[in-house]
């Protein structure tokens, strides 16, 4: 990914365009009135957030990305515009040194060989025998049908030790472009040896479908472990990409809301039942990084993970992660002393889906897709959730442990830019602990004079 190809993947128009144009959705694009010439009858500026695009369709008749958006805004020439761009989606700007545009080259060359891998590992899959196990799996075991399977390149690593490594020869990589690819591994004695065997193939995509890298399920319950990605490579960063964010980004637009479960099959089942506002941070914690990307398309999240107990650890870790991330307001209120003072209130709706005991979400869905659908609709707001797990697993007729879960609930409720739900929040948790509200007003403003 290129420098203004990763500006644009952080910032999202919507955001920019809005800073000087009243919007207002309309399907899945947003209209109003252009600001690049008077017309105050019929809005005919378009802004298309799945192409990052605007267009006038009045006077002007112009368009294109958030570059040129911001070019003409502001009267600045594209180098101003880049400068400008970079420092708010916190890029680092480097000359395009000779350096630069070679690696720029060959990130492009890695993808195309990780292309020709999805090549071969799709022709393994359906063309050989123990591929054919292999899809038979995924069709009778895990609910994907073969058209769904084509449609997100699921392939497979044959039981072998060199048999990417000879194709892709044959197809005149070198070992040394294999490696760097992290499709094969190095020996200590110098030899090279296929990454992945007996294992069905995921490709992994970035948000605009260019190759990243695989990540592979084993077949053989003996084999570990159980997932296995691309190690890290200049195209491969796993804290940076989302599984499914390709093909997801249209249907988080469209409901204004994204789903985050745990796993591939979950996402690439969801997506196949009709949920496709569906992506994964593949099996790890969420990061900022993450959270920041999906902003660009919606305020709302609903996590939707284990409900084990390492599920539940990764759910408020990722809590935890969102309200980090996660735009705020400034709010002018007044404190105890009658004196004015700016509060932060985080400007996003953030949700938990508890999951049934030892159900993943692709076997709820193939189950009962309605099910599915009233669970994420029953979603349970950061508060309630977070309240709920905390008094679960502690005596809360302990006054430590009182104080304790308040100290970690107050901040959430603090969050809530409505007063009036915030008031109710309070009033709620209040009532949880069983502990006067005053007391928890007396501790918000204690927390706040720090």
């Amino acid at each position: 990914m290129n420098t203004i190809e990763e500006i644009k993947s952080r910032l999202d128009i919507v955001d920019v365009v809005s800073e000087n144009v009243r919007l207002r959705k309309s399907g899945k694009n947003y209209i109003g009135f252009c600001p690049f010439h008077a017309n105050t009858r019929t809005p005919a500026f378009v802004v298309f957030p799945d192409s990052g695009t605007w267009r006038c369709f009045g006077e002007c008749n112009e368009g294109g990305d958030i570059f040129r958006y911001v070019m003409k805004r502001e009267g600045w020439d594209f180098k101003e515009a880049l400068k400008y761009l970079a420092e708010r989606a916190g890029v680092r700007l480097e000359p395009l040194t000779p350096q630069r545009k070679e690696q720029n080259e060959r990130s492009e060359y890695l993808r195309k060989l990780l292309e020709d891998a999805v090549i071969f590992y799709r022709a393994q899959l359906t063309t050989t025998d123990a591929g054919r196990q292999a899809l038979a799996y995924l069709v009778e075991k895990r609910g994907i049908t073969e058209q769904t399977a084509e449609i997100w390149g699921i392939g497979y690593a044959p039981s072998s030790w060199d048999a990417t490594l000879n194709y892709l020869l044959a197809k005149g990589y070198a070992k040394e472009d294999m490696l760097e690819a992290g499709l094969i591994s190095e020996k200590e004695d110098g030899g090279v040896y296929d990454k992945f065997r007996h294992r069905l193939m995921f490709p992994i995509r970035d948000s605009s479908g260019g190759m990243a890298g695989f990540g592979g399920r084993v077949l053989d319950a003996q084999d570990i472990p159980k997932y296995m990605n691309s190690p890290q490579t200049i195209l491969f960063d796993k804290s940076r990409l989302l599984y499914g964010l390709d093909r997801a980004r249209k249907a988080i637009r469209a409901a204004n809301e994204v789903v985050i479960v745990e796993g591939y099959m979950d996402v690439v089942v969801l997506h196949q039942q009709g949920f496709g506002n569906t992506v994964s941070p593949m099996g790890t914690a969420l990061t900022e990084h993450q959270m920041r990307t999906l902003k660009r398309y919606t305020r709302r999240f609903i996590l939707a993970l284990d409900s084990d107990a390492a599920g539940a650890k990764a759910t408020l870790r990722g809590l935890e992660i969102a309200r980090e991330s996660l735009d705020r307001s400034q709010d002018l209120v007044f404190d105890a002393r009658g004196l004015l003072r700016n509060e932060a209130r985080l400007q996003a709706d953030l949700r938990v889906s508890p999951l049934p005991e030892k159900m993943d979400p692709d076997e709820i869905v193939l189950r009962n897709a309605q099910e599915w659908q009233r669970l994420i609709l029953e979603a349970k707001p950061i508060i309630t959730h977070v309240l709920d797990t905390l008094v679960q697993s502690q005596d809360i007729n302990d006054p430590k442990v009182k104080s304790d879960i308040a100290a970690r609930i107050l901040p959430l409720v603090d969050d809530v830019p409505n007063p009036i739900e915030r008031d109710a929040y309070r009033q709620h948790v209040a009532r949880v602990l069983k502990v006067d509200e005053n007391a928890l007003m007396m501790l918000t403003m204690r927390r706040v004079r720090r």
